[in-house]
């Protein structure tokens, strides 16, 4: 029963809101404050969605319908109470050849799939394990995406023509500078003004988000040069749609999310079968995991915050049903967006109610401004995206970590960042964790030493104090020390009130130096702690007359 208490807390949904409006007094000044921290994010929302969707390789308007159908769905089921859901730019890098390759049916798929995992993921109660990948792994990977991210965006803010899209990295790189004489010099302008406004809007201390004064700044310089007898890309022009009375439309259709079935889009070639989601796993797994990695720590930068603590284990579930549901309304791949939840956080938002308003703004969105959104310039909108990928690049603490980590660290951070840039995130996540931890263990087995008793033995007696664990990674070591060190003593004693821990490869080790001690030589081992006395009796250990005794303290193995 009590396992059945413990698991149903955990993993309960709508516990963030439960908690943040039902058990504590809702009011109607929490509200207002909702509201103006849900309008707030709604305008950063807004043109996100939408250059998100359209560097993940779909059209704008699932952007949207992503940040309005997991936006509601993750607040109201979700384990924080400040996360805004949607599509953010970690995920770039795994939707846009999921999508080249799939199609959008395939795409939404595999979103589908993602939310499955992340579903058991939370009830596996995973979500703690986000605190055992260390700083180093989420530093280089993080980098790495927003190295991919930027590069992905040059395209379009400098208005170059690309026949074909290489799929790596360094193919990409030699195919934009090969492209560079097709540079479109009002693309250029575009975006370059509206990065300028993105990058000085925080020095005029103003609490209006930069985006929506860095579009309008934008678009004025795309009408001058549209004045001037110049082009430049918008969304209307590169996108089109087909309502159902079987009319063509520009940019994006001002329609609500439709009920339909992911697998069966009209005009997609994608099939349902076991083949096909095969194929799709890899990639679903991968969006599952940096969803999962994502959310996590989106939510514990919003406990730092706020002073609040946040239900992991509910935050996976709630980040799987979100991703579970949006599929069936055109949403591609949803997770916690760390700058647009911190700026809901600024705004004032207490609870989820704020998200839910943000998500019901894109939705009103997508009524009344479809027109006007379809003329957004993409150089704008690549503007707009170079500056995330500058914010996730977190270049700061990468400089820090440059400068003051050891070196096993650094050279961590850089593997991590390369197989991200080169490869992709899973592999670099996969051999970031297992160099960190065979790095980390190599620092743990320097630090279990031998050192010499402070007490007056006879010269046939040799007294020792083990500092540090005996697992398989130093016992081997100190053992055959050890070994070396008792040439002539027909006694050892050992000290181990400074061995915190003994492993299977400590007690094998253990065994095995028992068996090759001289005839002649006992070992005493003396003020045990409680973790191996423990693992000691669970494997039988039992004193031998000659070779092998047991003390309390070190006064009596002495005698």
């Amino acid at each position: 029963m009590d396992d059945i208490v413990n698991l149903r807390n955990t993993v309960l949904p709508f516990r963030a809101l439960v908690d943040a409006c039902w058990r504590e007094p809702y009011s109607a000044a929490r509200f207002s404050r909702d509201l103006i921290a849900g309008l707030t994010v709604g305008i950063i929302a807004i043109p996100l969605a939408m250059a998100l969707a359209i560097a993940s390789g779909v059209p704008p308007q699932y952007g949207l319908y992503t940040s309005a159908v997991a936006g509601i769905i993750i607040a109201v089921t979700g384990g924080s109470r400040y996360s805004v859901s949607g599509p953010t730019a970690a995920f770039v890098v795994i939707l846009y050849p999921v999508s080249q390759q799939f199609g959008l049916s395939g795409l939404l798929v595999a979103t589908l799939l993602s939310g499955v995992f992340l579903i058991l993921f939370g009830l596996a109660r995973f979500g703690r394990l986000i605190e055992y990948i260390p700083l180093p792994v989420t530093l280089g990977f993080t980098s790495g995406i927003a190295i991919t991210i930027a590069t992905m965006q040059i395209k379009d803010f400098l208005g170059l023509t690309l026949n074909h899209t290489p799929e790596h990295y360094t193919d990409k790189v030699a195919a934009l500078a090969i492209a560079l004489p097709t540079l479109n010099l009002g693309d250029t302008v575009t975006g370059c003004v509206t990065l300028a406004v993105l990058v000085l809007w925080p020095r005029l201390g103003l609490r209006l988000p930069g985006h929506l004064p860095a579009l309008l700044a934008g678009c004025a310089v795309m009408g001058i040069v549209m004045l001037a007898g110049g082009e430049v890309a918008t969304i209307g022009t590169r996108f089109h749609y087909l309502l159902a009375d079987g009319s063509q439309g520009n940019g994006i259709p001002p329609l609500l999310p439709q009920l339909m079935l992911p697998w069966s889009l009209p005009g997609d070639t994608f099939t349902l079968n076991l083949d096909s989601l095969q194929a799709l796993l890899p990639a679903a797994f991968s969006m599952a995991l940096l969803g999962a990695i994502e959310s996590l720590l989106c939510a514990v930068v919003l406990d730092g915050m706020t002073g609040t603590r946040h239900n992991a284990n509910g935050e996976l579930l709630g980040q799987g049903l979100g991703n579970i549901v949006a599929p069936f309304f055109g949403g591609i791949t949803a997770t916690a967006a760390i700058a647009r939840s911190a700026a809901n956080v600024r705004a004032g938002a207490s609870s989820p109610v704020s998200a839910i308003i943000h998500a019901l703004l894109v939705l009103l969105a997508l009524l009344a401004l479809a027109p006007l959104l379809s003329w957004l310039p993409l150089s704008a909108m690549a503007a707009l995206l170079l500056m995330v990928a500058w914010n996730m690049s977190e270049a700061r603490k990468v400089v820090a970590l440059l400068r003051q980590a050891p070196k096993d660290d650094i050279i961590v951070m850089l593997i991590c960042m390369s197989l991200t840039v080169l490869f992709d995130m899973v592999i670099a996540i996969s051999v970031g964790i297992v160099m960190a931890s065979l790095l980390f263990m190599r620092r743990i087995a320097r630090m279990t030493r031998l050192a010499p008793l402070p007490v007056t033995t006879p010269n046939d007696v040799l007294a020792l104090r083990v500092t540090g664990p005996l697992f398989f990674a130093a016992a081997e070591g100190i053992f055959n020390d050890l070994s070396q060190r008792l040439n002539g003593h027909r006694l050892l004693i050992l000290q181990w009130d400074a061995v915190p821990l003994l492993d299977a490869g400590g007690l094998d080790a253990l065994r095995r130096f028992v068996a090759k001690l001289p005839e002649g030589c006992e070992l005493r081992i003396c003020n045990l702690e409680f973790q191996p006395l423990r693992t000691l009796a669970r494997a039988g250990i039992q004193p031998i007359p000659g070779r092998l005794a047991f003390f309390a303290d070190r006064d009596e193995a002495l005698a």
